[in-house]
């Protein structure tokens, strides 16, 4: 297995980081994620878009252009030779001589093999919470909140979180978030969320089929909503049948859900 660090492809076992880069002392720094379906890079340029976009607000250089990412994360895919995979592209604080101050950031880019039956339809529980992420439409590597709530969310019966900030929906941790209406109109949320790449597709897919909005949810109407559901890389469109203890809809995947699923799966298999 190999790892690019800054200019090298390295074995995964020699690959390393010092302990003054700024993402270990502070937590500073910025990734992205998406899969390969048979060595297929999936929304790629739409992910390196992202990455340059939270590199900037996050005033880190990448010190490679996109095209030449693209290269790099092509020959990472040849080397390693994992058909169905996760590609993560990580760029630290680089390594700071105080600890605080920024320094000449880091480029990561590791795979994993990453296997997703989009066959199989699943459904979540998720239990709302009240937490506003820093800066959030960058894709940091703080998940601080998120891990450290992991018992919180164990104990209410629940699969993951909802964020909410005075009873206005955000997002989950790693998912944006979706509703029904009753009237059958597709609605998420506008604000102090990270945009999503799945996202950006299913409000496409929406728009052609649906009434869409994008505008504030409250806690409320995501409880009463006709049908909920969540979108990111690794979980497509993924039903939500419970919110802390409202059952969402007929606590069933929802038509509209699995319809959405279906197109959305369509498009990524014709990628």
């Amino acid at each position: 297995m190999f790892i690019f660090i800054n200019d090298s492809f390295l074995a995964e076992e020699k690959a390393s980081l010092s302990v003054s880069d700024l993402s270990i002392q502070r937590g500073y720094g910025i990734f992205d994620f998406f899969r390969t379906i048979n060595n297929r890079s999936i929304h790629l340029d739409d992910h390196l878009e992202r990455f340059f976009y939270s590199a900037e607000r996050m005033r880190l250089p990448v010190g490679k252009t996109k095209e030449q990412l693209n290269e790099i994360i092509s020959k990472l895919i040849q080397r390693n030779n994992i058909p169905d995979s996760g590609i993560r592209i990580t760029l630290t604080g680089g390594y700071s001589l105080d600890g605080y101050s920024l320094s000449r950031p880091n480029l990561i880019i590791s795979q994993k093999p990453l296997t997703i039956n989009d066959d199989v339809v699943s459904t979540i529980k998720l239990v709302s919470y009240a937490h506003q992420r820093q800066l959030p439409d960058v894709k940091s590597i703080d998940y601080m909140m998120a891990i450290w709530l992991k018992p919180y969310t164990e104990k209410k019966g629940a699969d993951d979180l909802l964020y909410h900030t005075e009873g206005i929906v955000t997002e989950s941790p790693r998912s944006n978030f979706f509703i029904v209406t009753a009237d059958d109109k597709i609605v998420t949320p506008a604000n102090n969320i990270l945009k999503g790449i799945n996202r950006k597709y299913v409000k496409g897919i929406a728009k052609k089929h649906f009434t869409f909005e994008e505008r504030d949810i409250t806690l409320g109407e995501a409880y009463h909503a006709k049908e909920a559901f969540l979108t990111s890389t690794t979980k497509l469109v993924l039903p939500v049948v419970k919110i802390d203890d409202k059952i969402i809809g007929n606590g069933k995947a929802g038509k509209t859900s699995l319809f959405i699923r279906q197109l959305l799966k369509d498009l990524i298999s014709h990628y």
